[in-house]
């Protein structure tokens, strides 16, 4: 019978008439549509209203009654074909079929119920756009109103809040979870009287009322109402079905992501600092930037802690994962930490009982059931405690980047410092038996007009850069506030541009805060925190400075001390103001410029050969440790750099002879060759060896 059927109607129509009898069937109405009947050859014949119910329908609402068993309804012949399809045409199938498609990609990218709102709002329906729009929502036993539109600021604004008994076409819709049409206002006075002069004040013609679906549940209801009478054809129920339907999903994922949205907005205010505390001589500023991706929380963390002795406590640390449970491990560690700092604890004690506590927090005694092993997580930290007042900076660090210092000038030196294993882990591999840990602390000097910064690495190494490329990134942002500041009377750097400066340098303009194509490049949490001694006294721009203890039982510190001398001379220009004589012989200005950048770097290979002979006879010839201290004064062309390296022997270097297959006693020779001047000095206890360089003097040229 079906296949008889189909070779009376056009294919298009039979199809279209299948949907509707569906949709009819769900929302218990009558079935009604226009049918093409067409001869064998294809060609159109006549046009036919149907209308059908299903057969037994008025035995199916009781429970014990069997499903309708079949279909019935009646064929009548429409006078004017024109007339019978200005409803089921093609082009209006092809209109309605691209307009879902739109409606579709629309509100599947809206990410905020406002956004699904305006979404709606501008939705136009091919042949009948709805002029007044409204979304209720379900709230315990009352519904409410979540969004209006079309409706202006009339004297009477429909039901905000009212409770789901209530004869009302949107909460008979909610408690159905069936469509109700009112086609004309004579329609809805009839079927609603009570609540008809609501909605008489807005001058609506028609009315939609549909249930918002979600996993089965009925969760609201969508009102769209009309300035003219609509009689509701099916294939208009159609539309407005599949939208609501759309509709509900969107507003189901907008719900979603603001929840977790304002999760993570709390959860980021209830475990970072909301403001920094007041710290005599410093200026501190922090960010924190969550990964784009899941619900933007991570490990990621910053403190800054007053302590009982008057000191400041500078932390910034990261805790494996981005997710929800390393938010929960940091926050946890961040409360540990702040504990046993104001305990008054050293650096070296805070972070070996952290490094406990967090072993702790993944206990035999708190695992899950054996075949859900426990989530175990370590964290990296650095922990200074810092004295306002003297500019000393006691170090701590478990397995976390260096600390590193902006100069005056805006020169960037990565400070090295000793460190331990990460926190949690033990270092004979139990994590569970750490034992009392092992973190040795550095002491530094912050000098006046210095910027200390503390990141993690997210910071650094984010955009496919590792340490070394992602510093090199990092100091060309401090060059460039310093380049914008240039001059003997510029002030010291504004910590808050800057921070945001660094941020920018990852992540793009605004796009740690903004959505946008580089909102992508979020790869990795970031915490920054910056601290610049201000206590007054002026220190010059073209002066930089570093110190750096190497002791007799870290001898590798020695290739850290020659990486510091490096990173100060980044500029350095030995060579530049050589005899014009010279420069002539040079082939042309591309030639002269490599001669220069070439005698530049033997000037600073230089430098770095004699500190790292002195250092290493300190060690060598010494029982103590060595201090080295190297500064550059002076205006960019005519600097002066002087190093020294003091230790606490009282025997002098001796100047030797050494023959062509000696190992050692070459180190005056170098200095002698190298040097601009040189010389040894007795200081009380000990001795300094110390050497000085020109920038606008001639350097050997090495073959």
């Amino acid at each position: 019978v079906e296949s008889t059927l189909r070779s009376c109607f056009h294919v298009v129509d039979f199809v279209e008439l299948s949907g509707i009898v569906t949709l009819a069937l769900a929302e218990g109405q009558i079935a009604e549509a226009m049918l093409r009947v067409v001869d064998s050859s294809g060609a159109v014949r006549r046009t036919v209203r149907a209308r059908i119910r299903p057969y037994g329908e008025e035995t199916a609402s009781s429970p014990s009654a069997p499903a309708p068993s079949g279909l019935i309804g009646t064929l009548s012949q429409v006078p004017d074909p024109s007339q019978g399809q200005t409803q089921i045409t093609g082009d209006w199938r092809r209109s309605r079929e691209a307009f879902l498609l739109d409606a579709g990609r629309a509100l599947a990218e809206a990410r905020s119920t406002n956004e699904v709102l305006r979404v709606a709002a501008g939705l136009s329906m091919p042949g009948f756009t709805p002029s007044g729009l409204a979304v209720f929502g379900v709230d315990g036993d009352r519904l409410t109103l979540v969004g209006l539109h079309g409706h202006g600021h009339g004297p009477d604004l429909p039901i905000t809040e009212i409770p789901l008994d209530t004869a009302y076409p949107a909460a008979d819709v909610v408690r159905n979870g069936r469509a109700v049409y009112l086609s004309s206002p004579e329609d809805y006075q009839r079927r609603y009287p009570l609540t008809w002069p609501l909605a008489k004040a807005f001058g609506r013609r028609a009315w939609a009322f549909l249930p918002l679906v979600v996993a089965g549940h009925t969760t609201g209801a969508w009102m769209a109402s009309f300035e003219h009478p609509t009689p509701f054809s099916p294939d208009e129920r159609a539309v407005l079905t599949t939208v609501a339907r759309m509709l509900a999903q969107a507003l189901s994922r907008a719900y979603l992501h603001e929840s977790e949205r304002e999760f993570t907005d709390g959860l980021q205010r209830t475990m970072r600092p909301t403001r920094h505390p007041d710290v005599k001589n410093m200026t501190v500023a922090g960010r924190y930037v969550p990964t784009g991706g899941g619900l933007q929380v991570g490990g990621d963390w910053y403190d800054v802690i007053p302590l009982p002795s008057g000191r400041t406590a500078l932390v910034i640390g990261d805790v494996q994962g981005h997710d929800v449970r390393a938010a929960g491990v940091m926050s946890q560690l961040r409360i540990a930490l702040r504990a046993y700092a104001a305990e008054g604890h050293r650096p070296e004690a805070v972070l070996a009982r952290a490094s406990r506590f967090l072993a702790g927090m993944a206990s035999p005694v708190e695992q899950g059931p054996e075949d859900e092993p426990a989530d175990e997580r370590f964290a990296t930290c650095l922990y200074i405690e810092a004295d306002p007042l003297l500019g000393t900076l006691d170090i701590a660090r478990a397995g976390h980047l260096d600390p590193a210092v902006r100069l005056p000038d805006g020169t960037l030196l990565v400070r090295p410092t000793a460190g331990g294993l990460p926190l949690g882990i033990a270092s004979g591999g139990d994590r569970h038996s750490p034992g009392n840990g092992d973190y040795p602390t550095t002491r530094l000097v912050l000098e006046p007009g210095e910027t200390l910064m503390l990141c993690t690495d997210g910071l650094v190494e984010t955009g496919g850069h590792d340490v070394e490329t992602g510093w090199s990134r990092i100091r060309e942002v401090f060059r460039a506030q310093a380049a914008e500041g240039s001059g003997h009377d510029v002030g010291p750097p504004d910590l808050e541009g800057l921070a945001d400066a660094l941020v920018q340098a990852v992540h793009g303009p605004t796009s740690h805060h903004n959505r946008g194509p580089l909102a992508d490049r979020r790869e990795d949490d970031i915490a920054l925190l910056l601290v610049r001694r201000d206590d007054g006294r002026a220190t010059p721009l073209s002066a930089r400075r570093t110190v750096l203890t190497v002791s007799q039982a870290d001898a590798a510190r020695v290739a850290a001390a020659r990486h510091q001398l490096q990173e100060m001379l980044y500029d350095w220009a030995a060579g530049a103001h050589d005899s014009p004589g010279e420069s002539e012989l040079m082939p042309g200005v591309e030639g002269a410029a490599d001669s220069v950048g070439a005698a530049a770097a033997n000037a600073v290979d230089g430098a770095v050969l004699m500190l790292s002979e002195m250092l290493t006879n300190v060690l060598v010839h010494t029982d103590g440790d060595a201090l080295m201290v190297a500064e550059v004064t002076g205006e960019p062309g005519t600097r002066v750099l002087r190093v020294e390296v003091s230790d606490q022997s009282d025997e002098l270097p001796h100047r030797r002879d050494p023959g062509e297959l000696a190992s050692s006693g070459r180190g005056l020779v170098l200095m002698d060759l190298l040097a601009g001047s040189w010389g040894v000095d007795p200081r009380g206890e000990g001795k300094v060896i110390w050497f000085e360089m020109r920038e606008d003097s001639r350097t050997p040229v090495w073959e």
